[in-house]
């Protein structure tokens, strides 16, 4: 049973300080049956096929009872799961999708590189094919939640003698298959949540292939589209954070004009950032979210960060001593500049599809990968 949210509730972000897996999985759990976390999705798989604006309805009614951290289902809920009802084939939706709306498996991805990270088109692992079977060898790096999902899901190099955009493929990979190691990295804010993995020959049955070989960046643009716009929403400073930071103003009395000035302003922002992803969110109701995502993935880097050191002023000296929430969320913000795309990706795309400014140049684009120097 769901209860009214607790104003003084512990703040977490993005999952900065906590690994408690369960309570997650309890909720997810119970609002599966009636299909209200996947309110968009079909019927048949578990959802309530509701429209985008009615769904937001109902994520509103949700906001308002008490809700645990949900960021180690984003990759599942949020990117995985709308990419398969995009491009994967029913059979794969139907083996997956149940369990992601459970809260039972979590996904992670392995698409940056040490070698393609901005640049992702540039991924070395290779996937030879091998019968009804596919053979994977590469190194995969800031990989969240890596160290507990049950799958991965893959970006790999099938063709290195066309261009690099071409060559790509995307796959769902077992984590607990042989070969696959996962080494977490520690984070400033303490966490171990990104990992870098290891893939040393590992077997993946040509039935966990997610479209054409061959198509994996058009299936990669579409998951990087539906983690802007998610990414973007988590970490955007609306809601909860920004309450909280009003609350802890009114409990500092803040009385400095200077001080008064950075809560406001934090708030503004945050109201901002609401209503353009109001409008996002309609214009999106037709598809797969646009270039817009990239816009809102941007002003919610920055809300964070201008909400958490808002709040540690409000702290004042305290908050150098303090390792609380608000401190976990100062040292989590700087992240969210990298993680989802990094900022200036995330510019190069609202300038060149936004705002119609003439693109970088690439100078290997019909090159073919492997006589590209890396």
């Amino acid at each position: 049973m769901l209860t009214p949210r607790r104003d003084d509730a512990r703040l977490v972000v993005l999952g900065g300080g906590n690994d408690d897996l369960e309570p997650g999985r309890a909720y997810l759990a119970a609002l599966a049956p009636g299909g209200w976390i996947a309110a968009t999705w079909p019927v048949e798989y578990g959802g309530r096929g509701l429209a985008p604006g009615d769904a937001t309805t109902v994520s509103r009614e949700l906001a308002r009872y008490a809700a645990p951290d949900l960021y180690p289902w984003l990759v599942g809920l949020h990117v995985v799961a709308p990419t398969l009802l995009a491009v994967a084939a029913p059979e794969q939706c139907s083996r997956w999708l149940p369990p992601i709306r459970t809260g039972e498996e979590i996904w992670c991805q392995l698409f940056s590189e040490p070698g393609a990270g901005s640049d992702l088109a540039n991924v070395g692992a290779r996937a030879v094919r091998d019968g009804d079977e596919w053979r994977v060898t590469g190194q995969k790096v800031w990989t969240s939640r890596g160290h507990y999902a049950r799958w991965g899901f893959l970006l790999a190099r099938t063709d290195p003698d066309v261009p690099k955009h071409s060559g790509i493929t995307a796959f769902a990979v077992d984590m607990e298959t042989p070969g696959v190691d996962v080494r977490p990295l520690r984070q400033m804010n303490g966490d171990a949540h990104f990992s870098e993995v290891f893939l040393d020959d590992v077997v993946v049955p040509d039935a966990d292939r997610i479209g054409a070989p061959g198509a994996g960046w058009s299936v990669a643009r579409t998951a990087l589209a539906n983690e802007r716009g998610a990414v973007g929403i988590a970490a955007s400073g609306t809601g909860v954070p920004v309450d909280r930071l009003l609350e802890l103003a009114r409990a500092g009395a803040v009385e400095a004009p200077v001080g008064r000035d950075a809560v406001a302003a934090a708030y503004v922002e945050s109201e901002v950032a609401r209503l353009t992803m109001v409008r996002a969110r309609e214009l999106a109701r037709a598809g797969t979210p646009g270039p817009e995502g990239s816009g809102q993935k941007l002003r919610g880097s920055a809300n964070l960060k201008r909400t958490a050191g808002t709040g540690l002023g409000v702290l004042g000296a305290e908050g150098m001593l303090d390792d609380g929430e608000w401190t976990t969320m100062f040292l989590t913000s700087p992240s969210m500049s990298i993680r989802g795309g990094t900022d200036e990706i995330q510019r190069n795309i609202v300038g060149e599809r936004v705002l119609d400014l003439p693109p970088e140049p690439r100078v290997d684009a019909d090159r073919p990968w492997n006589e590209i120097p890396h």
